[in-house]
């Protein structure tokens, strides 16, 4: 039986993906830099090891043994003065040259979808230079580029709780964001495919106008949307380039150039965007014991 490495456990996908592996009875060990937070999910692996991926020193010999490692490491929000080049292209380096050193057959990492295209940014750049390691070295790869997650969504849904929702341009552009336990599986099926890309998304393709309107269905309002001039896109994010830091420019630099751009991929999956809406509403419906 093959050993598995996961490699940001704790984060939202990498959760999902650990309890794949476990369903289907692989053999698991989580690298985390927090034994706590993961202990609280529940989730019976064979092995943890504490490390902090920054620092090569303390992953010394995590992957003794590990014939896959499965690396979801980046941040989306830079925090502890970490930046993306920090994380997403050094924390994962480390771990690549970890692998190498131990005989590690096969490295699964997972980036952004059209990331070559928005080399330009900085959370792409960071993850687009470590592909390019990982395409040149010795071990099979794969490199996986899903579209946004569901997650990414939940400002639809807010904005159409408080009534209205704010479009760049005339709405038409589609995407098709995937739900992490779909995507999951993806990534530990690629454990033991030949693709060395895959380009994956949800299964139902939407344009801005249609999750709008299954933001607001969700939300029970009705439907009023404000469409935003493209021009008016380009200088905000001109002017905030120059008045905030980068750590805090990037995932707004990232967010406003998804929503100007087609982001389709193939289609996979089985959760819906409809009924994780409905799922948002369903939690602010709870209500909660007075104490």
């Amino acid at each position: 039986m093959e050993k598995i490495l996961v490699a940001g456990a704790t984060g939202y996908l990498g959760k999902y993906i650990v309890k794949t592996l476990v369903d289907r009875k692989i053999h698991t060990t989580v690298l985390v830099r927090n034994p706590t937070k993961f202990k609280t999910f529940g989730i019976p692996v064979d092995s943890l090891v504490q490390a902090e991926v920054t620092n090569q020193s303390t992953l010394e010999g995590c992957c003794n043994g590990i014939d896959v490692v499965i690396s979801t490491l980046g941040i989306t929000r830079q925090t502890d003065g970490l930046s993306y080049m920090d994380v997403d292209y050094q924390a994962n380096l480390n771990l690549l040259n970890e692998a190498k050193k131990s005989g590690v057959r096969k490295f699964v990492y997972v980036s952004v979808l059209n990331g070559e295209k928005f080399k330009t940014l900085k959370i792409c750049e960071a993850k687009e230079k470590f592909a390019e390691k990982l395409e040149k070295s010795d071990l099979e790869y794969c490199i996986i580029r899903p579209n946004g997650f569901f997650s990414d969504m939940t400002e639809f849904y807010n904005m159409a709780k408080n009534g209205r929702i704010y479009l760049f341009g005339d709405g038409k552009l589609k995407s098709n964001p995937i739900h992490g336990e779909d995507l999951a599986q993806v990534c530990v099926d690629a454990i033991n495919q030949e693709k060395k890309e895959i380009d994956v998304g949800g299964p139902v393709t939407l344009s801005q106008i249609e999750i709008a309107a299954a933001a607001f269905e969700a939300a029970g309002k009705p439907i009023k949307i404000t469409h935003i001039p493209d021009w008016i896109r380009r200088l905000i994010l001109r002017s905030l380039k120059l008045i905030l830091s980068t750590n805090k420019f990037g995932p707004i630099e990232f967010f406003m150039n998804v929503m100007a751009t087609e982001m389709t991929a193939p289609e996979y999956g089985v959760h819906t965007l409809a009924n994780y809406f409905n799922s948002l509403n369903n939690e602010k419906n709870i209500e909660r014991p007075v104490v």
